[in-house]
């Protein structure tokens, strides 16, 4: 090679990076990744905040339902009972006595 081709290979000029400009739009998108993940954070922590509000709100209807549903039955069915029950008298047993029955006083099957 001549002295000419290799000086025209090696004056390849490189451009001249500003470094104040990179330094800050480097810094700048930190700034707003940080920024973003704590808005993300934050709405992560108010959807499972809801989510357990909601579960808690849940189980106190179901809770509510139940007492709805044993109040329901006994105004229909139960009350009815209780007046019949009221009405012929019966009361409740304070102790339980067997009748005894005599082995002899069965007939024997074939």
């Amino acid at each position: 090679m001549t002295t000419t081709a290799l000086r025209y290979s090696v004056d390849i000029d490189f451009p001249k990076v500003n470094w104040k400009i990179v330094c800050f739009a480097s810094f700048s998108v930190c700034a707003a990744l940080l920024l973003y993940y704590v808005w993300q954070v934050n709405h992560l922590t108010q959807g499972t905040y809801m989510i357990s509000n909601y579960e808690k709100q849940i189980s106190q209807l179901s809770e509510e339902k139940k007492n709805l549903e044993v109040g329901f039955a006994e105004s229909g069915f139960l009350s009815g009972v209780q007046q019949k029950i009221r009405a012929l008298n019966f009361q409740k047993t304070a102790s339980v006595k067997y009748i005894q029955i005599p082995a002899n006083a069965l007939a024997k099957a074939k």
